[in-house]
């Protein structure tokens, strides 16, 4: 499944965001191909899913996927408990 993760300049937040949901998907068996963007770049990208900062996700609301808004980038079970459900439910649609 493909993943994008939103900041402001398309490296550095957005990029420790994607790593970070990459890793924890492949803890539980997932495989995510993602792309680290900036907000600009984000708007109508195809991908399963968006997560980016709550200052960035209001912007990304009338998107067609998911956007999932972290309040704490740094804070890994904030967003293993906002991003994995997701992940689990897109993949548990493509089983279908």
């Amino acid at each position: 499944m493909k993943v994008v993760t939103v900041c402001g300049m398309g490296f550095g937040t957005s990029l420790m965001l994607l790593m970070e949901i990459q890793d924890m998907a492949a803890k539980h068996g997932i495989k995510v191909d993602g792309e680290a963007v900036d907000l600009g770049s984000a708007k109508g990208k195809s991908c399963d899913l968006m997560v980016a900062s709550s200052e960035i996700a209001g912007e990304l609301q009338d998107e067609s996927v998911q956007v999932i808004s972290i309040d704490n980038l740094l804070n890994k079970a904030e967003i293993q408990d906002k991003v994995l459900p997701a992940l689990q439910a897109i993949e548990a649609g493509k089983d279908k």
